[in-house]
């Protein structure tokens, strides 16, 4: 705004006076229309209006006008009082030069005071309560609205609402001779998120599964039907502390570094249920680890640090289950597994890092652990019948991992080398029936979004073993492949087909499975696990376990 002249200032001082005279005017005609009567009652009405406190509003507006002033209103006789008078910044009349509208307002906030001051104050006190002021600090902001507390809420409401979950029914029947009712398993899990502050924040879940199958009937082991009746698991619980651009968590949690399709190589941390082998569904199959983690995140760099003071082993089940993971199944024995090496002298840790590189997401790890997967020792002489026992050796394991969106597919891979790990030999003469031998492991994958929400993956694996020792049941190099294809056949049935096999010899395992989300919340699946391939096989060693499935699934 340019610097007012000497003429401006005189009109706006002019302005100023005329609405002085205008407000005193209107006091002057408010006065002379009073109601005729006793002079009692104008002295009364008089002192009354005297006494009533008044308030004044004043506004300055500045915009651009054309044209003539507009006419000044008629001095109004009632209470409130509005004028408007437009002052120029200009030598004329004409144009299109900012006008100061200028605006008043005068009224009376309180109701009229009467003779009884009780009355007079319960009128204030109306008054007030329907939005006026009460106070020169009220008037100012000085005073505070009072807060409104919210009831307090029942503890018994506190503890059973937040929760989520699922309840599962899972029914198989294994359809291989023999053939046998397998499965009646219902899973129930909880789980329920919360926090102290922005900084603290914790998670508690559980699961509880009963198998009816191992009370319907005795197919199975003594053993196995104590073993997978029933359980409770501890799933996720922890506690996590953030500090900028470090977070903590100390508990029970999972730690996932890879994720491929129906297999796992980078995914070295969890320990796994592998009671039915890696049928279930991955977040179903994984066990959390008792672990602190500590992560740093700065800009596209992630680091991570985890120690697992006492970890967590695969669950493997008893002989005689349909996938208990032994060689030689059928003509071996086996006896308890030993696990006296799950202690705080073998814990686990392992580092991370990771940085997104021109849409390149690559990380690379070192993990120390007390292997969760089983070595099968052999522990009868040469000459005996074969007898093994599942025992846990420590390795250490060099991986990375690499992601990348290509627009029309996701490109995936993942590569691990473990030192430490032993494999079972046909000889007789070995120690222990094992040899050692490092091995590296990678797959490459790539999923493709088709048309009409379809969903394609394709992966190429293989195995190297290092030191090849031509004892053992694989070969130098082991490959494979899998296929997955998803899609939906009806906007609320879906079909699914996952099909894995070796390419050194007929090993596969094929998965057809179709779901119907029938209700909000509701899933009900059918489907198939079929094995193929020799005993010494990844997957023909259960071949004597194929089996069909119905699934009845609630979320909530």
């Amino acid at each position: 705004m340019g610097r007012m002249e000497d003429s401006d200032k005189f009109g706006y001082a002019i302005s100023t006076s005329a609405l002085i005279v205008l407000l005193l005017s209107s006091f002057a005609a408010r006065g002379a229309d009073s109601p005729t009567g006793t002079s009692q009652e104008r002295s009364n009405s008089a002192k009354a209006y005297v006494d009533e406190p008044l308030s004044l509003a004043l506004s300055l507006s500045l915009a651009s006008f054309s044209g003539p002033y507009p006419p000044m209103p008629a001095n109004d006789t009632s209470l409130s009082v509005h004028e408007e008078a437009p002052i120029r910044n200009g030598a004329n009349g004409t144009g299109a030069d900012p006008m100061l509208s200028l605006s008043q307002t005068l009224s009376s906030p309180l109701p009229p005071v009467t003779a009884n001051k009780d009355e007079n104050l319960a009128a204030i006190a109306k008054d007030g309560g329907a939005g006026g002021f009460t106070s020169r600090e009220a008037l100012f902001g000085g005073d505070e609205q009072p807060e409104i507390k919210s009831p307090p809420v029942p503890a018994w409401k506190t503890l059973v609402t937040g929760w989520k979950g699922f309840s599962q029914m899972e029914i198989a029947q294994t359809y291989a001779d023999p053939e046998h009712f397998s499965k009646a398993k219902l899973r129930t899990e909880l789980s329920r998120t919360g926090q102290f502050n922005e900084y603290l924040k914790w998670k508690i879940s559980g699961r509880f599964d009963y198998d009816a199958a191992y009370d319907l009937s005795n197919f199975y082991p003594s053993a196995v039907r104590q073993d997978q009746r029933y359980d409770f698991f501890l799933r996720e619980n922890y506690l996590d502390i953030s500090a900028g651009n470090l977070d903590f968590r100390l508990g029970r949690q999972h730690v996932i570094w890879g994720e491929m399709v129906g297999l796992f190589f980078a995914d070295v941390v969890s320990a796994k249920d592998m009671r039915e082998f890696i049928l279930p569904a991955f977040d179903i199959l994984r066990i959390p680890q008792w672990a602190v983690r500590a992560e740093y995140s700065k800009n596209d760099f992630h680091a991570e640090v985890l120690w697992i003071p006492v970890p967590t082993l695969d669950e493997i089940g008893k002989p005689g289950a349909d996938f208990y993971p032994g060689p030689l199944r059928g003509t071996a024995s086996y006896i308890e597994e030993d696990r006296s090496g799950r202690n705080i002298g073998n814990s686990n840790y392992g580092v991370r890092l990771s940085q997104l590189i021109k849409g390149w997401d690559v990380s690379g790890f070192y993990y120390h652990s007390l292997d969760a997967a089983s070595t099968f020792y052999r522990v009868s002489g040469p000459t005996e019948p074969l007898v093994f026992q599942p025992r846990h050796d420590q390795i250490d394991q060099f991986g990375a991992t690499v992601t990348k969106d290509l627009g029309s597919a996701v490109f995936k891979g993942e590569l691990v080398y473990t030192d430490g790990r032993q494999f079972n030999v046909g000889q007789p003469s070995a120690p222990n029936g094992l040899v050692r031998q490092n091995t590296l492991d990678y797959a490459l994958g790539l999923d493709f979004s088709l048309p009409a929400d379809t969903r394609l993956n394709v992966q190429f694996f293989q195995r190297v073993f290092f030191g090849y020792d031509p004892g053992i049941f694989s070969d130098r190099v082991e490959n494979g492949a899998s296929v997955l294809l998803n899609g939906k056949l009806w906007q609320k049935l879906e079909a699914q087909v996952l099909l894995i096999h070796s390419l050194n010899r007929s090993d596969w395992m094929f998965r057809p499975r179709l779901s119907w989300n029938f209700q909000r919340n509701w899933r009900w699946a059918v489907g198939a696990d079929v094995f193929g391939g020799k005993p010494t096989g990844l997957f023909g060693r259960f071949d004597q376990s194929d089996r069909v499935y119905t699934e009845l699934r609630f979320s909530f």
